[in-house]
C-alpha cells in the first residue's frame, strides 16, 4: 500500500529517526579498550529513568519476559511463596512463569478492567504473621486492559503491614512513559523492555535492583546461568558484558536516554497523559467504554476500547489494517474480540495520534458499529487544541 503503516499497538512503538540513525553503525569489537566509555555512562544514566540513586541497573540482550525470570530466579528459592494478582494477560503470564519455575504462587483473581484492591492487599499482608510471603509481584501497567496500578499505594500497604516481602514491578509498558519512582516507592526490582517507552526495537531487558534485592541473592537457590546478574555485575564493573551484547541496541539506548532526559521525565509523563486523555475523549464521544472500569486506573500508555455487544473487535482491526494500513492492538485472552487497543506511548504527538483515532473510527463504521462520523477525532482535537502550549502570536 502507498504511504507508511500506522503503528498504534502498545508495543513495539514508533522509533524516532534519530534513534534509527544512532543504531546504524558498523559492527565493533565489544572487547575493545574504549568500550567502557559507552557502557559505564549508559548504566549510570539508566538509573535516572528508573529514578533511583541507590539501585543498580542491568542490561540483558533479552525481552521483558526474561526480565520476569531474572527478577524471580536471582532473589528467590524454589518453594518460596509469592503473592500476585491476576487482572490481565501479562499479570497472568508472570504468574504462570513463577509456577513453572517452582515457586509457591498465591494468586488473587481480579476482574479484568480493575486494578489491585489495596485494602485487600494490606489485609492479606497483615494476616501473614509468619512472613511466609517472600515477594509481591505487581504489574504496574496491564497492557491487555489499559489498567495502571498505584505503586505508591502498594508500598503503603507493605509498610502498614510491617511486611518484609520484596516488591517486584513489571514496568514494561510504564517505565519511561508513566511516573515510576524506584527509590521513593521502595521498589526492589523494576523491569522494562526496550520496545515501548524507550522507543527501541525489542531485544533489551532493562532492570534495576535495590540493595535489598541484591542482598537477597546470597540465599537464593534458584538455578540460573545466562540470566544470572552476578555475571553481569562482575563484567559491568569494568564496563563490559559477560557475553556478546547487541551493540546497535546499546547505541540506540544511549540516544533514547538522551532524548528522554532532554525532554525531561516530568514533561514525558505529562505528554503521555495529555495524548491519552485525547483518546479517552474520543472514546467518550463515540459513546463507547474503556475496559478500565474506573478513572483511577486509566492508563496513559494504552486504551483498551470495548466494542458494543454483538460486534467483534477483531473485525475492527481487520478493516483498520487491510483498508487503512493501521495496526491496532488486539484483545488478549479473556478480552479477545471484546476490545481493540490504541497504544499511545513512545515517540508520539497529536497529529500522529489523530491517524489512529480517525482510522479506528472509519474501521468501526465499516463493521457496522454506529459511531457518529467525526465525533471522536473532533473531541480529541478540541481537547488537544485547548490544552496546547501557548505560543507567541506571529
Amino acid at each position: 500500500m502507498p504511504g507508511r503503516t500506522h503503528l498504534y499497538v502498545p508495543g513495539p512503538t514508533n522509533i524516532p529517526d534519530s534513534i534509527l540513525s544512532a543504531m546504524h553503525v558498523p559492527m565493533e569489537d565489544h572487547r575493545r579498550p574504549d568500550f567502557p566509555e559507552l557502557v559505564k555512562p549508559l548504566l549510570e544514566d539508566l538509573k535516572k529513568i528508573f529514578q533511583t540513586q541507590a539501585g543498580q541497573c542491568f542490561i540483558f540482550p533479552a525481552t521483558g519476559t526474561a526480565g520476569w525470570e531474572i527478577a524471580l530466579t536471582n532473589t528467590l528459592s524454589p518453594g518460596d511463596k509469592v503473592l500476585a494478582y491476576r487482572f490481565g494477560q501479562f499479570s497472568h503470564l508472570w504468574i504462570d512463569m513463577a509456577r513453572r519455575l517452582g515457586f509457591d504462587v498465591e494468586h488473587v483473581e481480579i476482574p479484568w478492567g480493575e486494578g489491585i484492591p489495596l485494602d485487600q492487599l494490606e489485609a492479606r499482608l497483615k494476616a501473614d504473621t509468619k512472613q511466609d510471603i517472600k515477594a509481591v509481584l505487581i504489574c504496574h501497567n496491564e497492557t491487555a486492559t489499559g489498567v495502571t496500578n498505584d505503586l505508591a499505594g502498594v508500598r503503603k500497604a507493605l509498610d502498614a503491614a510491617g511486611h518484609s516481602a520484596l516488591f517486584y514491578v513489571d514496568g514494561v509498558s510504564s517505565i519511561a512513559s508513566i511516573d515510576f519512582r524506584m527509590d521513593e516507592w521502595g521498589i526492589d526490582i523494576g523491569l522494562a523492555g526496550s520496545q515501548k517507552g524507550f522507543m527501541l526495537p525489542a531485544g533489551l531487558a532493562l532492570l534495576c535492583f535495590s540493595q535489598k534485592a541484591l542482598d537477597a541473592r546470597q540465599n537464593a537457590k534458584s538455578r540460573r546461568c545466562f540470566l544470572d546478574i552476578q555475571d553481569q555485575m562482575t563484567h559491568n564493573a569494568g564496563g563490559y558484558f559477560p557475553y556478546t551484547p547487541s551493540i546497535p541496541l546499546l547505541y540506540g539506548l544511549r540516544k533514547s536516554i538522551d532524548l528522554l532526559l532532554e525532554e525531561g521525565l516530568q514533561n514525558v509523563f505529562a505528554r503521555h497523559y495529555r495524548l491519552a486523555e485525547g483518546v479517552r475523549r474520543a472514546v467518550k464521544a463515540w459513546g463507547l467504554d474503556l475496559c478500565a472500569r474506573d478513572q483511577k486506573w486509566y492508563s496513559n500508555t494504552v486504551s483498551a476500547i470495548v466494542v458494543p455487544q454483538g460486534y467483534d473487535a477483531r473485525d475492527v482491526m481487520h478493516y483498520a489494517y487491510h483498508r487503512y494500513n493501521l495496526s491496532l492492538g488486539a484483545g488478549l485472552s479473556e478480552v479477545m474480540g471484546k476490545v481493540f487497543r490504541i497504544g499511545h506511548l513512545g515517540d508520539l504527538n497529536e497529529l500522529m495520534l489523530c491517524s489512529a483515532i480517525a482510522g479506528a473510527e472509519m474501521a468501526m463504521r465499516d463493521t457496522g458499529i454506529q459511531v457518529t462520523p467525526g465525533s471522536g477525532i473532533a473531541a480529541a482535537c478540541e481537547y488537544w487544541r485547548e490544552t496546547a502550549p501557548a505560543i507567541k502570536p506571529r
